[in-house]
């Protein structure tokens, strides 16, 4: 068997990896994780999982500590990164339990070594698991200062031979400017990393989509929001934006 999953009846990818913000389990709250919120995503995931596709996660650290953040407050920029990078641990976890509780078998691979909460990283284990039908949840970034959680995403996805990216988001696709502020913003069916790059579009950060690009790896950007939108567009459905060659 190759490292690559077998086809998936009824889906149009195999192997996806979905990247999804800190502050996207914190809810409508300021801070922190929401339980029911939590407990949402993980649906949405078990719903993708229970049509055979295999599944990596990575979840940024926002929600509780951005270094970035805690940098331009003063903090060491290593440090602050550091801690960022626990922070995505701690949210792993968070959606680790949620997923079990669903049934479905996760392991949360950390690319800093606490043998006592997540496995180290290893790729061909991490694959492994993947044929298994486990869940991957990649936390701690890559294990390096300096890259966002975007950056590793890109990275893994990569390394795991995913076929596409889903960047889940607050809207359901890229637009030209602020959907929330300007109710006349255009959204894009599709663009190019050149374009995201040149226009500022925000997808992700210029290293992760340079990244991206090389590889002709195709990131998705949908709405988390939206019920189902996980699954619908694995099955060609639904309202979303591809970021291509």
């Amino acid at each position: 068997m190759t490292e690559a999953a077998a086809m998936t009846p009824g889906t149009k990818y195999n192997r996806v990896l979905l990247k999804i913000s800190g502050e996207a389990l914190m809810g409508d709250q300021g801070y922190g994780l929401h339980p029911p919120t939590v407990e949402r995503i993980a649906k949405e995931v078990k719903s993708v999982h229970d049509l055979g596709v295999e599944i990596c996660m990575v979840i940024g650290g926002g929600n509780i500590f951005r270094g970035l953040a805690g940098s331009a407050q003063g903090m060491e920029r290593t440090t602050a990164d550091y801690m960022g990078m626990l922070a995505t641990v701690m949210n792993a976890l968070a959606m680790q339990s949620a997923l079990e509780g669903h049934g479905v078998f996760t392991r949360v691979i950390s690319a800093i070594r606490m043998d006592e909460v997540a496995e180290p990283y290893i790729r061909r284990r991490a694959v492994r698991h993947l044929e298994k039908k486990r869940v991957c949840i990649f936390a701690a970034g890559t294990g390096n200062p300096y890259f966002t959680t975007d950056t590793a995403a890109t990275l893994r996805a990569n390394e795991m031979a995913c076929e596409a990216i889903f960047k889940g988001t607050k809207v359901d696709g890229v637009y030209d400017s602020d959907p929330k502020k300007n109710p006349d913003a255009k959204r894009y069916e599709k663009v190019t990393y050149d374009e995201v790059l040149q226009k500022h579009l925000g997808v992700m950060d210029a290293s992760a989509i340079a990244l991206a690009r090389d590889n002709s790896l195709p990131i998705i950007v949908f709405s988390l929001d939206e019920p189902g939108g996980f699954r619908g567009i694995l099955a060609g459905q639904g309202t979303y934006t591809t970021v291509h060659g």
